[in-house]
C-alpha cells in the first residue's frame, strides 16, 4: 500500500481537493465524482460527502492508497 504525507495548511481540506492535491485526481470535480463512487473512506469509514471536511490526524483511503493528513 502506497502511502502519502499530507500536509494541510489551516483546519482542514476539503476531501475532493485532497484528491486533487495528492494527485489521485486531475481535478476538483473528478474527485468529487471519486467520492460519490463510494471507493473513499476516512478513518476506516466509507464517506460519501464529497467536501468532508479532513483534519490532521485522519487517513483517508483510496483502493491501495492511503493519504496521512498532518
Amino acid at each position: 500500500m502506497e502511502t502519502i504525507k499530507f500536509e494541510v495548511e489551516g483546519d482542514y481540506v476539503e476531501l475532493n481537493l485532497l484528491l486533487k492535491l495528492t494527485g489521485l485526481c486531475d481535478s476538483g470535480g473528478a474527485g468529487k465524482a471519486i467520492v460519490a463512487s463510494g471507493d473513499v473512506s476516512v478513518d476506516d469509514v466509507q464517506e460519501l460527502r464529497k467536501t468532508c471536511k479532513v483534519r490532521r490526524g485522519q487517513v483517508v483511503t483510496l483502493g491501495d492508497v492511503r493519504i496521512e493528513v498532518i
